[in-house]
């Protein structure tokens, strides 16, 4: 049976390490993005002209390095965690007409920041 004093000493070991063990808060970017206009000509009364750009693949850099990449989802969220530091967000396929970016945007350590972005579709 164990005594109390070893019982300590064990805690006193164990401890420590559920500290570490505890996540970390979240440090990143989550938000949405959009896109407008999705239809030529004059905007209607009443009527939206943005749509949440689905199911989009974007690149992160930081510099000219590539960190990471990211979809959005069915409704334009996404959520992706980084380090804390300047980042520059572009879509992926560049080939399309449009301007989807870059979305410049400070991580600050220990934060997630909320972000609304939206695309120019290049539809006139």
């Amino acid at each position: 049976m164990a005594t109390w004093l070893q019982l300590y000493f064990l805690a006193g070991l164990l401890l420590p390490l559920l500290a570490c063990a505890q996540p970390a808060s979240d440090t990143g970017i989550t938000g949405t993005i959009t896109m407008s206009p999705v239809s030529g000509g004059p905007i209607r009364k009443g009527e939206t002209d943005s749509k949440p750009l689905a199911q989009t693949e974007f690149v992160v850099k930081k510099g000219e390095e590539t960190v990471t990449t990211f979809t959005t989802d069915a409704a334009g969220h996404f959520s992706v965690s980084l380090g804390a530091g300047h980042y520059s967000i572009v879509k992926k396929d560049r080939s399309v007409v449009g301007s989807y970016g870059p979305f410049e945007v400070e991580v600050e350590a220990g934060k997630m920041k909320t972000v609304t972005w939206n695309c120019d579709s290049g539809i006139r």
